[in-house]
């Protein structure tokens, strides 16, 4: 099992959304950026942790608990031509972006970013780093613990 923070603007997306979608699940669509994409195609398996981050908002920051609950297939909004996603040199026949859909679990308390930079044992998470701006990163199990623990409080 692996642990994840994917981002979303909550204009777009929010925990509640997710909360109030069928079974609770979304489509993670949208990525276009090959490193986040990798993450998805690569190293996300259904059962996976997902921490919901708000962000581009007044108060970006983790907003829920979510998994992974689907393998890695090609994201339709690359072919829609009307989509904002819309990608023209994406074929159906070797399509360029993924999604996983995703299932949130609940919704927490905001754990802000600036609460998540005051934390000794979250230092080297990778939304902290500077200039960090990949809509999915990696979060290694010690930082998940460390944030369910917060979570809890």
């Amino acid at each position: 099992m692996r642990y994840w923070l994917m981002k979303s603007e909550p204009d777009e997306i929010s925990i509640d959304d997710v909360l109030a979608a069928p079974k609770q699940t979304i489509p993670w669509f949208g990525v276009r950026n090959y490193q986040a994409r990798n993450f998805m195609r690569d190293g996300m398996q259904p059962g996976d942790g997902v921490l919901f981050y708000h962000s581009s908002c007044p108060q970006p920051g983790i907003a829920g608990i979510a998994e992974v609950v689907s393998s890695p297939y090609p994201d339709d909004t690359q072919f829609d031509p009307s989509s904002h996603y819309y990608d023209a040199k994406a074929k159906r026949e070797e399509p360029r972006w993924i999604c996983v859909d995703v299932k949130a679990l609940r919704k927490t308390r905001l754990l802000p970013l600036a609460e998540l930079r005051t934390i000794a044992q979250l230092e080297d998470m990778v939304v902290l780093q500077k200039g960090s701006r990949l809509s999915i990163t990696p979060v290694t199990p010690g930082q998940w613990k460390t944030i369910a623990t917060l979570l809890k409080e």
